[in-house]
């Protein structure tokens, strides 16, 4: 499933020796850990200084000696070097992985985001998980038509310019794909967070509210009950969509991050279906027709089904349940140094908002409340934070979410007696790293 550069890719790094010192250890024991992040950031600025000056604070190097490095002494990159930015050359490794052999051809397959690596609640668009069917295409926007048909009074057709021209609303949301942590029902061979629960990413969308182009076309609300969402690439992708959902929070997409969506995310037009599995959020979108019944397209009648216990198959079960992952420490790092940490991880649920996320580090047998850090919107990734001392001991790292339901994200155990394990899609149990004391961070199931 990975390769070496993943597993180095993303390390949490022992401190520099200025920034975490035995006696520091030893304040954060006798004094708690407010008191201990206070002496982080005081160790922190002293060694900035160093940095910026090639001084010790105290003067316990030669005063006359200055190491200035050679980025400080010489002229700079013109502006515009690279007309669209790209990131440091030293940040190479941090990019979107496949895992080998998961599909057939590399047009049906997915590509992972490094969860491990990210910060806060946008993921960048470079970085945006991928998952196709027959490949992705790059479609000119001045021959792409966007139809509306079916149960409305005046079928319409548009144009991307006719699009966006229309009253536009921007909303930030979570796509996660619901065969997202499908190799956690049977067993834990995956080994890092990228691959667990790297098909999720978090953007800002901008678009036109379907509610308002099916209030265009006429729709008869009477009569309709579903809608069906069909894509322009060599697939077809159909899918079908309760009213409910279309008339809410659905949008005509065309933006994401700020700029036009990337042809990998379905350029120029896209569904967004907030809170509903990523296959429904249909890419290359050119027609939605109204009806009044599913429409048991192919991938929803064998695929995106749930096989249960006892045989039969739940069809249809699109929202994706209040879901969190610790995503540093996380499978793959290694903890270099005992002492503090920032626990940190990703909360979301396809129902509301993230209320409540709390943190274990025996494997579920006592919670604390995480702090939640910005703001947490509905149907979006949410960035938590946990305050951890690391003291050389055996743990078992876990996160639980509670959203504005009063769902909980449930353990393992308890998912499996529902669901058994024969399942692909809809996994949304609580994840478990274990910490050796050797500091070597695993994918592990308990129970």
């Amino acid at each position: 499933m990975s390769d070496s550069s993943e597993h180095t890719q993303g390390i949490v790094r022992p401190a520099p020796e200025s920034f975490i010192k035995p006696d520091l250890v030893a304040t954060i024991s006798a004094h708690g850990i407010d008191d201990a992040r206070r002496g982080l950031l005081k160790g922190a600025f002293a060694s900035a200084l160093v940095a910026m000056t090639g001084k010790a604070v105290a003067g316990e190097s030669d005063p006359n000696i200055v190491n200035v490095p050679e980025w400080s002494k010489i002229l700079g990159n013109a502006v515009a070097t690279n007309p669209y930015g790209l990131p440091s050359k030293y940040e190479a490794n941090i990019i979107r992985r496949q895992s080998p052999g998961l599909t057939q051809t590399d047009q049906a397959s997915v590509a992972f985001t490094p969860l491990q690596s990210m910060f806060g609640m946008i993921t960048p668009s470079g970085l945006h998980f991928e998952r196709h069917h027959q490949g992705w295409v790059d479609i000119d926007p001045s021959r792409h038509r966007f139809m509306i048909n079916g149960l409305v009074k005046t079928p319409m057709v548009f144009t991307m310019e006719e699009l966006m021209r229309m009253p536009s609303v921007s909303r930030m949301h979570f796509l996660e794909c619901g065969a997202n942590t499908a190799l956690e029902w049977g067993n834990s061979a995956v080994p890092t967070v990228q691959y667990t629960h790297g098909m999720l990413s978090g953007s800002e969308w901008t678009g036109v509210p379907l509610s308002l182009l099916l209030e265009r076309a006429g729709i008869d609300l009477a009569k309709a009950k579903y809608i069906l969402a069909e894509g322009a690439d060599g697939s077809s992708m159909t899918r079908t969509i309760n009213i409910e959902n279309a008339l809410d929070d659905c949008l005509v997409a065309y933006g994401q991050n700020g700029e036009m969506i990337r042809p990998e995310q379905g350029y120029p037009l896209r569904l967004v279906v907030p809170g509903v599995q990523g296959v429904s959020w249909v890419k290359w979108l050119r027609r939605i027709e109204v009806g009044d019944q599913p429409y048991a397209a192919k991938d929803e009648a064998s695929h995106y089904v749930d096989l249960m216990p006892d045989g039969m198959q739940r069809q249809y079960t699109a929202i994706q349940e209040a879901k969190s992952v610790i995503t540093s420490p996380s499978g793959g790092q290694k903890l270099m140094k005992q002492g503090y940490y920032c626990v940190t991880g990703l909360a979301w649920s396809g129902r509301g908002v993230v209320k409540k996320v709390e943190v274990s580090t025996d494997g579920g047998r006592n919670w604390r409340e995480a702090r939640i850090e910005g703001p947490a919107l509905s149907k979006m990734i949410t960035r938590f934070n946990f305050d951890w001392v690391w003291r050389g001991e055996e743990a078992l790292l876990q996160s639980r979410v509670t959203d504005s339901t009063g769902y909980v994200q449930p353990q393992r155990t308890e998912l499996i007696a529902v669901r058994g394990t024969r399942s692909i899609y809809h996994n949304n149990a609580i994840q478990t790293w274990r910490v050796n004391q050797s500091g070597e961070v695993e994918n592990v199931q308990l129970g």
